[in-house]
């Protein structure tokens, strides 16, 4: 650690804009007083300051010694209202699409880079199809079919009366018994419309700075549809600000249309929405056209053919829109695709409305018996999504090979090993409902087994999936024992550093060992990756091997392996209850944690806290993701920055705790250059390089850093050994200022002192602002900015000279 020294004076008027991170702060913790004012924003976000301050930019004279400091508030983004909370069984459409931003980073990969994102969208769009097939097999097969058809389990449930055969009312015939029941998975799918459309509105719909584009600022040259090309960055010393003359590259990041994906997110609404209806009416019109080409009735045959050559036909339409095109970056597209929005969703739901008079229409004789064909639209996306994976994983490496960079994760294979996760949790997901619901209607019975069961249950694929998940867990067992014990023996390793760090005459054992402890668990952060790729690893082979052995036995596991001996026998009964139990729990603890949301502000905010990672990057991927918060924060911060600088021709040092400094960072690529020219970063607690940077190469791994770096005047990190979250941002900056400060010492104070007489904590993540070291930092960066001299009175440029008499404005 540099040795302290006093921090020099500065004079000149200055801002610092504090940013929180994960969990939200309130502004009045932020700004450390309790009479605070708006400065702008609104109830969702907005700008604080200190009562006092409100009229600061009037009073220059007061704030010699110190910046104006105003808090930027964003948490109401993420852990508002109790609503929110339940967005949490958006969690698949969520983890998908944070695979689309794991890419690794690519330099004229164009194809290459097109055929990752068409492969990520597809593998969303496979989870749409997935959640309502689940519905349907909830409503459709196991009530409507298999529940209703049977009276000995309808007669024990009054409200499916008037469905029951054993009535024999106008809803007794199964096709009409469908058609009544897809209102349920067709009104989840409306839903899912409306929420999207919605939180746009609400939250993504604030647009970037006009004119924010530099003109000597160099961009990609890639097409909109692979705006994530990148060019080579251009060279310049690493003092601070470039070099007069040299172009900056702006990354992805900056680029004018990057936090406004209005476009898209519309396109891409259009058509999962679309094949939300077109399941539904597959799952509608597959049974009356099975039953029309079996017998002679009074439906023509010719009828089903006709609605399921539609049907094909709006399904490759569906394809083709989410495999046309990416995102528009490089310029703000406000324009929509008005055909696609307006007619896709349209007909797909008019076609379902056909599908539901077809299928209603009047056929004596027709019986429901076994099960509707679901088993088979199970196996198909399961397999299907296993093959996107393994596409995706081989799109992935070859991008990794042509521009390896040591510090991504897992050889450039974490997108895929995320998208891997998405499917298995919306697998999960699904499974749980249909098993649980398949237990409530068959009473004691268990279905699947034949024994005393009403009715047959859930595909034979889903009970097979569910047997896989106690072996998986205990798979998992053998890591996480050697992770505890490494985490073990270098706590143990640790202690006499620790004890040479603070040079105790009497070390106290205990607290050189909670010091050391905290440091290893703060390392575990880093053990993630292959924590992960081993559990996406097992997942894909324990789903094939659950795809294989429904397909090949067609029966549940504990009826497939009968003969197979006694404890083979009792192994697979248990795995399949044991599995179906886990899978159905883990479905209620996610419902239970959305209805405790809605009365428990904590868990509320603990919930949020998941959206404040899961949710910054836009919904690139999937449509009904949880919305992106920082489409509307960081033009928020692009904004105040840019107006600020630009009507005082003031310094300003934006200052961002965790999550808060990737927002930081990104509000700082969004600036013009005049703008960038006249801020300092100051990042503290920062997973910006330990989480971002190895996750999302492309977007901030070394490159994008380093033009950064580059482009803003000046840059100080701060970091801890006990932050399990924040962490160095490791650039090589040659003969200029390093941008990383630390490991900080932490605890300030290892035992009892005079100064000190009660026991400091270990403020791993927390606090920064409490450590001296925040505040001479500060002052340094306001120092390098430079003091501002005040404007021309005839209007001239006003330009600022800074310490080392090069422009600074």
């Amino acid at each position: 650690m540099p040795p302290v020294t006093e921090a020099p004076h500065s004079t000149g008027a200055a801002l610092e804009l504090l940013v929180h991170g994960v969990g939200g702060a309130t502004p009045q913790s932020m700004l450390g007083d309790p009479r605070i004012a708006r400065v702008t924003g609104d109830a969702t976000a907005a700008i604080f300051r200190r009562s006092g301050d409100v009229d600061a930019e009037q009073h220059p004279e007061r704030y010699r010694d110190r910046p104006i400091e105003e808090a930027y508030c964003w948490s109401n983004l993420t852990s508002g209202n109790g609503s929110r909370a339940l967005w949490l069984l958006l969690l698949p459409f969520m983890v998908v699409n944070l695979a689309h931003w794991m890419r690794p980073t690519a330099k004229g990969r164009t194809r290459a880079v097109r055929l990752y994102g068409v492969l990520v969208r597809l593998v969303a769009l496979s989870l749409t199809v997935l959640l309502t097939a689940a519905a349907c097999e909830v409503a459709l097969d196991l009530v409507a079919w298999q529940c209703a058809g049977a009276p000995e389990c309808s007669d024990q449930r009054s409200w499916l009366g008037f469905l029951s055969t054993s009535q024999d009312g106008w809803w007794s015939q199964p096709g009409r018994r469908l058609a009544l029941a897809a209102l349920v998975p067709t009104v989840l799918v409306g839903l899912l419309w409306f929420l999207s459309n919605r939180t746009w509105s609400a939250y993504e719909s604030q647009r970037p700075l006009t004119g924010a584009e530099p003109d000597d600022d160099v961009l990609d040259n890639g097409t909109e549809a692979t705006p994530t090309t990148e060019t080579p960055t251009t060279e310049t010393p690493a003092a601070g600000t470039p070099v007069a003359g040299t172009p900056v590259v702006r990354p992805a990041l900056g680029r004018p249309g990057f936090w406004y994906g209005r476009r898209l997110v519309a396109r891409l609404r259009a058509a999962h929405t679309a094949a939300g209806f077109l399941t539904v009416a597959s799952s509608v019109a597959g049974a009356a056209a099975r039953h029309d080409r079996a017998v002679t009735g009074p439906v023509p045959e010719f009828l089903g053919q006709l609605i399921e050559a539609m049907l094909v036909l709006g399904t490759l339409v569906v394809l083709g829109v989410v495999c046309s095109r990416g995102r528009s970056e490089r310029r703000l597209d406000n324009r929509l695709d008005g055909a696609v929005i307006t007619w896709l969703p349209g007909t797909a739901l008019a076609l379902l409305v056909v599908t539901a008079v077809y299928a209603a229409w009047s056929r004596p004789g027709w019986v429901s018996a076994g099960t509707l064909p679901g088993d088979v639209t199970f196996r198909v996306l399961t397999v299907g999504q296993g093959m996107l994976v393994v596409a995706l994983a081989a799109v992935a490496l070859g991008l990794y090979r042509r521009t390896p960079e040591p510090r991504t994760v897992m050889y450039g294979l974490g997108g895929p090993a995320v998208a891997m996760l998405a499917c298995a949790l919306g697998g999960v997901m699904s499974g749980g409902v249909a098993q649980r619901v398949a237990d409530w209607l068959d009473g004691p019975g268990t279905p699947g087994m034949g024994r005393s069961s009403l009715i047959d249950g859930p595909p034979v694929l889903l009970s097979w999936q569910a047997s896989v998940i106690p072996v998986l867990l205990a798979l998992l067992l053998i890591p996480a024992v050697v992770l505890g014990v490494r985490t073990w023996l270098a706590a143990r390793a640790m202690e006499p550093e620790v004890n040479k760090e603070y040079r105790e005459k009497r070390p106290d054992a205990a607290r050189t060992r909670q010091i050391a402890r905290t440091r290893a668990l703060a390392a575990l952060t880093d053990s993630a990756p292959w924590l992960l790729g081993l559990v996406s690893g097992a997942t894909l082979l324990l789903g094939a091997g659950a795809v294989a052995g429904a397909w090949a036995s067609g029966e549940v596991p504990g009826l497939a392996l009968d003969g197979a001996g006694p404890f083979i026998e009792s192994v697979a009964e248990v795995a399949q209850s044991t599995g179906s139990w886990m899978i159905g729990f883990g479905f209620i603890v996610f419902v239970t944690c959305g209805r405790r949301a809605y009365r428990d502000a904590s868990t509320r905010r603990t919930i949020g806290i998941l959206w404040d990672v899961g949710t910054f990057w836009p919904r690139a991927a999937h449509p009904f993701a949880p919305p992106c918060y920082a489409e509307r924060a960081v033009p928020d911060l692009a904004s105040r920055m840019a107006g600020w600088t630009g009507r005082t021709r003031g310094r300003l040092v934006i200052s961002g705790h965790s999550q808060g400094s990737v927002l930081a960072a990104s509000a700082v690529w969004q600036l013009p250059a005049g703008a960038r020219k006249r801020v300092a970063l100051l990042t503290y607690g920062s997973p910006i390089e330990r989480l971002y940077g190895r996750w999302f190469p492309a977007y901030f791994g070394p490159g994008p850093l380093h033009g950064l770096h580059r482009s803003v005047h000046c840059w100080r990190n701060l970091w801890r050994a006990t932050d399990p979250i924040g962490g160095r941002v490791r650039l090589d900056v040659g003969a200029g200022p390093e941008v990383d400060r630390g490991p900080l010492r932490d605890p300030l104070v290892y035992g009892r002192t005079p100064e000190h007489p009660l026991p400091e904590p270990v403020l791993g993540h927390s606090d920064y602002q409490a450590d001296p070291v925040f505040a001479e930092e500060r002052a340094a960066l306001l120092v390098r900015l430079g003091p501002v001299l005040p404007r021309q009175a005839d209007g001239g440029s006003g330009e600022t000279q800074g310490s080392s008499g090069r422009s600074s404005g």
